[in-house]
């Protein structure tokens, strides 16, 4: 039988590999094949090599197999970094967001990242800006900024200047029809 060939081969490698990382179950297939090729009497260098992991990976996945049997090649839950702010700081900041800034005695009438990560640290909560303002949209919030006023502009002039007339101020010069 002749030898197959893929096109683009290196590119279908890395193509299929992070196939492989996107799902669970590819994963712990991917895992249960290394396996067996241990089973099979091959050594944890060379699965390594063919799977393009490191030969500690691989003595990991069996070891965790010879212990927990099929259930230790399956992904184990991930708790993550534990949430900074308690529920009952996070229910006073909704009710303090639903306030003006001036009520809670800031200079600014609009919240931001800036000022509601200095907030924070009044309630021992440290949070970039970065961060305030993704918690701005989990809280279901939108930021608004301010209208930029230019300074010493002229009413008269700015109204000369629109393109278009404002509802019920129809030129002398148009005629609806």
């Amino acid at each position: 039988m002749r030898k197959l060939k893929i096109k683009d081969a290196k590119i279908m490698q890395v193509a299929i590999q992070q196939e492989i990382i996107r799902s669970d179950e590819s994963r712990y297939d991917h895992r249960l094949h290394g396996v067996l090729l241990v089973c099979a009497g091959h050594s944890c260098y060379e699965v390594a090599e063919v799977f393009q992991h490191s030969p500690r990976t691989v003595q990991y996945w069996v070891r965790r197999f010879e212990q927990s049997g099929f259930e230790g090649l399956k992904d184990m839950d991930r708790t993550g970094r534990p949430c900074a702010m308690t529920d009952k700081i996070r229910n006073t900041l909704e009710k303090d967001l639903r306030r003006s800034p001036r009520e809670l005695g800031y200079h600014q009438n609009l919240w931001d990242g800036k000022l509601l990560s200095h907030h924070l640290t009044t309630k021992k909560v440290d949070l970039g800006v970065r961060q305030c303002q993704r918690l701005f949209h989990q809280m279901g919030f939108r930021q608004r900024k301010p209208r930029p006023m230019i300074a010493n502009a002229d009413p008269v002039a700015k109204e000369q200047y629109k393109k278009t007339q404002a509802a019920g101020k129809a030129s002398k010069d148009r005629r609806v029809v």
